[in-house]
């Protein structure tokens, strides 16, 4: 057994890795700012301490885990440096940690999230699975046959990784802060395929990913003809979404999965394709996904008076028209408000007309303040920039959003990466009745 720390530990990853290896049986603690974030819950219910972050949190014989945001003149680095402590960075260790399993990375620009917490949920009803998914969730067995984690391609931290199989959804532009065009990311991606172990599975409905060029077998998946896996014959029903697999033109099976829209069956087919290739029974895959209700901060919802409250992490233009769509699909007879906080601002700049076209499909647009990173300076743009995109749009503050009200029997759907969610607490708060949470 050993003794953890981290710095950060309510990162989504920190969070998940924290939780992985208190489920293992080591000792874990860790630090961070004051503010309560979602991610804390899960460390709190298995009893992680949560401490401020102070140089007399490093003691000797204990392993330091620092999370990515913070740099090496951090005063808890500097203090394991002086003791003599080893201190790893997240990707890193989680890059030595997953050689002990069979390894799933679930990577792509949007829908990771989603994915693994979907490929998790299947897998471990037929083996023994951990898994770290990007909303803070994570669980350890010692005795796992797979490790499903997600892989971001911030910073090419994904490098760190040499999974047995890599799913990868898409390839967008995104992260204008550090990459510097589409065919930057697109190498960012070739280079993780690369260091594969057994095989890809992609959605061959994305071009970028046709380039591709791993060491190891590609198995496509998607709605087209030409992909190995493909889903045919799907419909929306009362309960989500029905649709037929074929594998390479043979009929598979028919799956039903309770979500709506083209994005939630390519990450269904993601999963079906891994399963398919682990020799998963058909049947088991069909019943898990029948259950699964999702991950954290993905259209999340709740019923609130005579309207539907949706809480999502979109954050870039591709993410809010699926979002935008799914919400479409589901309440069919409802106006679809639009909440939106843009998050940093040279995502915001770079993609400002992409955004209002996206938000475009909303019946109501409100648009709250810019949340900004701590590694941008120079913060010249404002929200009034994409409101002149977006001339019926209504510029809203946190002590405005009583105004939500006269929305009867509309879906309310707070987007955003930051911390939107203060606007739909504060809209909760200021309506006194009690939510029915119909899905976390």
């Amino acid at each position: 057994m050993s003794f953890y720390h981290f710095i950060g530990i309510k990162g989504t990853g920190m969070s998940a890795l924290a939780q992985i290896l208190h489920d293992m049986g080591h000792t874990v603690q860790g630090s961070d700012i004051e503010k309560t974030i979602f991610t804390q819950t899960a460390l709190e219910e298995r009893g992680i301490s949560i401490l401020p972050f102070s140089k007399n949190n490093i003691h000797k014989n204990e392993v330091v885990i620092a999370g990515n945001a913070f740099p090496n003149d951090h005063e808890e680095i500097q203090e394991a440096k002086t003791f003599g402590v080893s201190v790893e960075r997240y990707h890193h260790f989680l890059g030595k940690f997953i050689e002990q399993y069979a390894s799933v990375a679930v990577t792509g620009s949007h829908g990771k999230t989603s994915t693994t917490g979907l490929l998790s949920h299947v897998l471990e009803a037929a083996k023994p699975t951990s898994y770290l998914i990007g909303d803070g969730t994570g669980k350890g067995a010692e005795d796992s046959r797979y490790f499903v984690f997600e892989a971001c391609e911030y910073k090419r931290h994904f490098l760190s990784y040499s999974p047995d199989y890599a799913i990868i959804t898409n390839i967008d532009f995104d992260h204008p802060d550090y990459f510097k065009d589409l065919e930057d990311v697109k190498q960012a991606f070739q280079e993780m395929a690369q260091k594969v172990k057994k095989c890809v599975i992609a959605c061959g409905d994305d071009e970028h990913l046709q380039t591709i060029q791993p060491q190891v077998p590609v198995v496509y998946y998607g709605l087209g003809e030409d992909n190995d896996i493909q889903a045919r014959q799907i419909t929306s029903t009362p309960d989500g979404t029905s649709f037929e697999v074929y594998c390479r033109n043979d009929f598979y099976g028919h799956f039903l999965i309770p979500s709506f829209g083209d994005h939630h069956v390519l990450n269904a087919l993601a999963v079906i394709t891994l399963c398919h290739y682990e020799n998963i029974a058909v049947e088991l895959v069909q019943a898990q996904l029948k259950t699964f209700r999702g991950v954290k901060r993905r259209f999340t919802e709740r019923v609130w008076r005579d309207q539907i409250i949706i809480d999502d992490y979109a954050h870039h233009p591709t993410e809010i028209k699926a979002t935008l769509s799914s919400a479409h699909k589901k309440y069919k007879d409802r106006d679809i408000v639009a909440i939106f906080q843009p998050h940093t601002f040279t995502r915001t700049k770079t993609f400002l007309k992409e955004f209002a076209e996206s938000l475009k499909d909303a019946d109501y647009i409100y648009l709250c303040n810019i949340f900004g990173s701590a590694r941008e300076t120079g913060h010249a743009l404002k929200i009034e920039e994409l409101k002149a995109l977006l001339p019926n749009s209504v510029l809203l503050q946190e002590e405005e959003v009583a105004v939500l009200a006269q929305h009867q029997k509309a879906v309310l759907l707070f987007m955003g990466a930051g911390d939107i969610q203060k606007y739909e607490e504060a809209y909760m708060t200021s309506q006194p009745t009690e939510a029915d949470v119909v899905n976390d």
